[in-house]
């Protein structure tokens, strides 16, 4: 545990971690285009995990062991979640899966009865509803707020547009969780039409589900024969009363909801680990993916007593299933750069189909990775794709390496611009560092445009490098300037896609501060960092004048950070993009926070559980706004503590050791309004 002083590198790992994981947040939940495997993504999880344990003062709220999901996409109105969506912790075999249920021992007493469900590997779900009538659907999101897709969801056959059940056993309000899922026979069909007509294949059913979904045209979703699996209630209003989970699915099935048939109820975790094994090996008997089993206690007033984590209830685990492997012949090695200017290492494979889809290349991450594993060209190689993501390449074949084969060497140069690369002393990745290689600049340019910063449609990678050689852009400034009459002139344009391309770029300029902050690709800043920024500063001008010592003061940005954003406005070519910016009328402006008595200032109030009337976050801004401060943790400084629905229990029992009030939420909202603690009764 920490003494109170972090090691630098420590600090600065943590930094770097959260930075790649926010990022593959982002391309997973966002962009449905992963970059690496799931357990990749476990893996710097739990790392960052490791360290935040070790290290408590380097846990921010913004931190990626805090969060669920994604952002929401701009393409869809937001929904708030009246019940949260949470993740899942994860389990990788019967060893974590016994140190889990010895972790349910600390907070409930007696049997636990278990109830597995075969984890889908699709895009979870929330269908609303009221007086029996299908009204809403909307994803995941980050969790609190998420995506309304009710016309795509509406096309999905298997979800009915009313419950079937007598009006007098008809819920007010239901909400119904679950997972849309493509079924393999169904992605088989979509990707002979994508062949038939010229297009591209899809990766896999996850990414090919969720696309499918996200589609303008509900129409176009339509055609795709998605399916849905329902698994969990949320809200529910004049609803039965039932005990257990098993019974909630059986309610659902009788209601007309679609409910995996492979669904069972165990005494034990042997028989759990069982039944995961079972699967393991049938897996690829069914019709649909599966990269695990999730495991849940099955008594529901044990789940109360169970509670939740900041991100995860404590009475469900996802058993996952570890990835599956091929070999294959690897014929070259390439590097490629990216925006940042980090060169990475692939392995252009013989195709070989392999964890549901056809794997061309494989990332070998870095020089380092090349030499441990002595990876050739020339070598039969083992190539590993874990849940169904970004394959790797695990190793070679030994016995099957070709006489005279030479170890592969890191060039000195880069592919692109053929300026010297650079590796620091003690880094593993190596990195262009001339900022004019075109890589790093089309790079940036597609980073500036993707949905998850200025979300301007038509600016994907083969576009942008047609730009790019054309001399029509040089920086994301340049897109704005850019000569839509000699692009319409050019092959493969017309004045549809040119009018279409015209108004994706005129609706970024009102974009908010944060995503323009992110788009801007300053190094550790990702989307959380860029709110908070906004929020604090509400101008860009103020940002670009701040000091690091300035920046690095406002609660959830610290000095990695803050030095990162200070230093970028210091370059000049970099001042010299948001003049561009400037000029071309993007919006500079974050959020106005309405001035509010500072009726908190020195109080430390910490939010567990699920208000009504708030989400965690707006709870916590909420009392910010008004000078307090609002940890994840219970301490003796703690004012008090505002108890939603499903707390975290070590929070609730922390402060009832320490003698900290217990707020509900009335207790709460006059606590903001008028600064002052409920008086105990006498």
């Amino acid at each position: 545990m920490s003494n109170g002083v972090v090691p630098p590198e420590v600090e600065e790992r943590a930094a770097v971690l959260r930075s790649q994981l926010n990022h593959h947040r982002h391309r997973y939940h966002d962009l449905d285009d992963p970059e690496i495997s799931d357990a990749d993504y476990d893996a710097l999880m739990r790392e960052l995990q490791r360290i935040e344990c070790d290290f408590p003062e380097l846990v921010t709220p913004d931190s990626p062991t805090n969060l669920v999901g994604g952002s929401p996409s701009a393409l869809f109105a937001e929904v708030v979640h009246a019940v949260p969506m949470m993740s899942l912790d994860n389990a990788f075999s019967m060893q974590e899966l016994r140190a889990w249920g010895t972790r349910l021992e600390r907070y409930i007493e007696g049997g636990v009865r278990f109830c597995c469900e075969l984890k889908i590997d699709g895009l979870a779900m929330s269908l609303r509803f009221e007086r029996g009538r299908f009204v809403r659907a909307a994803t995941r999101g980050n969790g609190v707020v998420g995506e309304d897709v009710t016309p795509n969801v509406a096309t999905v056959r298997d979800i009915p547009h009313g419950i079937r059940l007598p009006v007098d056993q008809t819920p007010e309000v239901i909400e119904v969780r679950g997972e849309v899922y493509l079924p393999l026979g169904a992605f088989e069909e979509l990707n002979k039409h994508q062949a038939a007509a010229g297009q591209r294949l899809f990766a896999n059913p996850r990414n090919a589900g969720a696309g499918s979904l996200r589609q303008k045209d509900a129409a176009v979703t339509a055609t795709r024969n998605l399916s849905f699996w329902s698994y969990q209630l949320g809200e529910v209003q004049g609803g039965p009363v039932f005990r257990r989970h098993s019974e909630t699915l059986e309610w659902l099935r009788q209601a007309g909801l679609p409910v995996n048939p492979e669904i069972r109820v165990f005494r034990d975790l042997d028989e759990v680990y069982a039944f995961t094994q079972h699967w393991l090996e049938h897996r690829h008997d069914l019709d649909y993916e599966i990269d695990g089993v999730v495991v849940k206690v099955d008594d529901l007033d044990q789940r109360r007593q169970l509670g939740s984590t900041s991100h995860a209830p404590r009475w469900a685990i996802a058993f996952k299933y570890p990835p599956e492997e091929r070999t294959t012949p690897l014929k070259r090695i390439t590097v490629s750069i990216g925006r940042t200017g980090k060169a990475t290492p692939f392995a252009v494979l013989e195709p070989v189909f392999v964890g549901g889809s056809t794997v061309g290349t494989a990332t070998l991450h870095n020089e380092d990775q090349v030499r441990l594993k002595d990876v050739r060209e020339g070598d039969t190689v083992i190539v590993r794709k874990a849940g169904d993501v970004i394959p790797e390449v695990v190793g070679p074949v030994l016995s099957l390496r070709p006489e005279g084969s030479e170890p592969w060497a890191f060039p000195e140069a880069c592919p692109v611009c053929g300026q010297a690369l650079a590796r620091s002393e003690g880094a593993s990745d190596t990195f262009c560092v001339n900022d004019d290689c075109p890589a790093r600049r089309a790079g940036w340019v597609e980073h500036f445009a993707s949905r998850g910063a200025m979300d301007i449609e038509g600016f994907g990678e083969q576009r942008v490098w047609l730009f790019f050689n054309e001399r029509l852009l040089a920086d994301p400034g340049d897109i704005y300037t850019l000569d839509l009459d000699r692009v319409e002139a050019m092959e493969g344009f017309g004045p549809v896609s040119v009018a279409n391309l015209r108004r994706a770029i005129d609706a970024s300029r009102s974009r908010t501060l944060d995503r323009l902050l992110v788009g801007l690709n300053i190094k550790h800043l990702g989307s959380a960092g860029a709110r908070l920024l906004s929020r604090a500063l509400g101008y860009l001008d103020r940002i670009m004048a701040a000091s690091a010592e300035e920046l690095a003061a406002i609660e959830g940005v610290g000095p990695t950070i803050a030095q990162s954003v200070h230093d970028w406005f210091r370059v000049p070519r970099n001042t010299e993009v948001v003049e561009k910016l400037r000029r071309a009328g993007i919006n500079l402006e974050g959020p106005v926070t309405p001035s509010v008595p500072q009726l908190l200032a020195g109080r430390t109030v910490v939010v567990t559980g699920t208000l009504e009337g708030w989400s965690r976050e707006e709870a916590e801004e909420a009392i910010k706004a008004r000078g307090g401060k609002s940890p994840g943790s219970v301490s003796n400084k703690t004012t008090a503590v505002v108890v939603g629905r499903e707390p975290g229990a070590s929070k609730v029992a922390k402060a009832g050791e320490l003698g900290v009030p217990v707020l509900d939420e009335p207790a709460f909202a006059t606590l903001l309004e008028t600064g002052d603690l409920p008086t105990p009764a006498s």
